[in-house]
């Protein structure tokens, strides 16, 4: 792979010797490595520096690769992992995927394979982190007549095999839906694999539906199951289905039609026991209308169409949704239980929501891990929200006896450099905010980036900037 790669890679592997092989490899493509000789060590490093994706053998003494991967998985989410093995097989890559790994490599490696797989990796991880699914069943909290309707509708919907399309705005919950219908499915013991479609571009995503045999292209060093053939006995979700080209389109609709398939540069047909279950954010009908999504495509796909309500047109469940998240969130900080005045869901009934119910379950867990005490006033929401883009600030009063406007400008002492003093106060308030959110998250960094509601590189980036590292 002649291009250069751009992101942090943490190694772990009990075996020196693989992990300098394999670091001077990824630093000659442009990567930066770190390197742990086993799981326990990977965690604290994960800890302390920005790491994009996690390559880790499978074999470790102590805790092994299967078991970083659940840790990894519950601290960093967005942290993909990759795993290392001689021992590679198709159920040992189902019970990986459904674990939660990014993709799983063959030892001993070929470079232009482990170089692929990371690429693909970091591509998936930044096309996800907008996208970050919610991490409790959440949608389905609430009495709201639409909700009811939807969660009647899903439940019929997984009794049978026909193909399911999940509609609605970003936030509604369609991963939840979607595992909804697996979960209540009679394949529900088989896998539940997810893609994010609009993740990758077309080469890749091709490869990751369909697979690859050995020599497909560069950087095909053995054969690898494709999403699809992992899905076998069980669901495949197609997430951002509408993003997918003419291309792919084509060899969807035929495994949808067929259940078979051909890996990229393979001759023999894979026979695939799969269902599908597909969502969109996007208009197709009109994509069908401008000729951007195959017609017999969206057919196959729009068996059993099922809308998932914006949060806007279900008010009623604001405020059981914002208990539950209060209650959810305390749990999982170490707090006592919260309590929420009536002018406190005012104000939080007030807002558009426009990120639905996963705007609302950011918002009340940064609002739980700031908040001093475990009584949340109106007071205390409008201020959180002050710091929030997208949703609505209080109006401050100016106390009384203040004026703002040009007198306020003209208070300021003669001879001094405005720009150089609103600097000053940015890089000051900056500073305080990342200690502020460092000492609120018990120094757990992971944490204190979400709560300032930036991405973990960023955060290190700042910290080293204030030297706060």
């Amino acid at each position: 792979m002649s291009e250069s790669l751009k992101g942090t890679v943490l190694l772990v592997d009990d075996d020196p010797a693989v992990a300098k092989v394999l670091g001077a490899l990824l630093s000659q493509a442009g990567l930066t490595t770190h390197a742990a000789r086993d799981g326990k060590e990977a965690l604290a490093m994960l800890e302390r520096k920005p790491v994009d994706v996690v390559v880790s053998d499978v074999r470790m003494p102590g805790m092994d690769g299967m078991q970083l991967l659940t840790e990894v998985a519950r601290g960093w989410p967005d942290v993909p992992v990759i795993l290392l093995t001689a021992h590679g097989t198709v159920p040992l890559a189902v019970e990986a995927m459904k674990a939660g790994a990014a993709d799983f490599v063959l030892k001993p490696f070929d470079r232009e394979e482990i170089l692929f797989t990371i690429r693909k990796a970091l591509l998936r991880a930044q096309g996800e982190a907008a996208n970050e699914p919610l991490r409790t069943p959440s949608a389905f909290v609430g009495g709201s007549r639409k909700m009811a309707e939807a969660q009647a509708l899903l439940a019929k919907a997984a009794t049978g095999m026909a193909t399911v399309l999940l509609r609605g705005e970003s936030g509604t919950g369609k991963e939840l839906a979607a595992k909804a219908v697996h979960d209540g499915s009679p394949r529900h013991a088989g896998p539940f694999v997810k893609l994010h479609c609009a993740a990758l571009p077309d080469t890749l995503l091709e490869s990751e539906l369909f697979g690859y045999e050995k020599g497909a292209f560069t950087g095909a060093a053995t054969r690898k199951p494709g999403r699809v053939e992992l899905a076998h006995g069980g669901t495949l979700f197609l997430d951002e289905v509408g993003d997918i080209s003419p291309a792919v389109q084509v060899k969807l609709l035929r495994v949808i039609q067929e259940r078979e398939l051909e890996r990229l540069g393979g001759t023999q047909t894979v026979k695939v026991d799969v269902r599908f279950v597909a969502a969109t954010h996007q208009p197709l009908e009109d994509l069908v209308k401008a000729g951007r999504f195959r017609e017999d495509l969206f057919y196959r796909l729009n068996v059993v169409p099922l809308w998932l309500p914006a949060l806007r047109e279900r008010p009623e469940d604001i405020e059981p949704l914002a208990r539950h998240f209060l209650d959810v969130h305390a749990r999982t900080n170490g707090k006592p239980p919260f309590t929420l005045t009536a002018d406190g869901l005012a104000v939080i009934q007030a807002q558009p929501w426009p990120g639905n119910v996963r705007q609302l379950q950011n918002f009340l867990e940064r609002l739980v891990v700031l908040s001093d005490g475990q009584t949340l006033t109106g007071e205390d929401v409008s201020r959180e929200l002050a710091r929030q883009p997208g949703l609505t600030a209080p109006v401050l009063t100016p106390p009384q006896g203040t004026t703002a406007g040009p007198s306020a400008a003209s208070a300021q002492p003669a001879g001094t450099d405005s720009s150089r003093t609103l600097e000053s106060q940015r890089k000051d308030t900056e500073r305080q905010a990342l200690v502020d959110a460092l000492q609120r998250a018990g120094d757990n960094r992971t944490l204190a980036a979400r709560l300032l509601g930036i991405s973990r590189r960023t955060l290190y980036n700042k910290l080293e900037e204030h030297g706060l590292v």
